[in-house]
């Protein structure tokens, strides 16, 4: 994170992304690969390189460390998004939590909490919901 008092809106999605894999006391392989494979698709993270990524994950979860940091996280995810951009990390945080086949009961309370924070509209985010798990059903398989 370029500050620990400002963050770019690259840098806020990320920390939402950690925000709800550290939920449950530590980021699983299956997150990193959800947030990673977010990152080098999506266009919100055009300039945004791999070794940022890194950077700022380290950074997010020393933030979450901190006896306040919950609650200073949030206030540095609203500050650097747009309302659109607060659409965009819900979304992210709800595909990371897709991404680990194991999510915990925490994992959704803290999704649950971003949303709050985000102060979407709940129609928007059960939209938002929905399409994700949308993407990530699974096909029966054959006996």
């Amino acid at each position: 994170m370029k500050s620990r008092d400002s963050l770019n809106a690259p840098e806020a999605l990320v920390l939402t992304m950690v925000l709800v894999s550290a939920a449950d006391g530590g980021i699983t392989d299956g997150e990193i690969g959800a947030m990673s494979g977010q990152v080098q698709t999506l266009p919100v993270f055009h300039d945004f390189t791999t070794a940022q990524l890194q950077d700022v994950t380290d950074a997010a979860v020393q933030l979450l460390r901190e006896a306040d940091g919950l609650d200073r996280a949030a206030r540095l995810i609203r500050a650097a998004l747009t309302p659109n951009l607060r659409e965009t990390a819900y979304a992210l945080a709800c595909e990371v939590i897709a991404g680990d086949r194991r999510t915990k009961d925490e994992s959704l309370r803290m999704l649950d909490f971003v949303r709050e924070e985000l102060a979407l509209d709940p129609l928007i985010a059960a939209a938002i919901e929905r399409g994700v798990r949308a993407r990530h059903q699974q096909a029966p398989t054959r006996a």
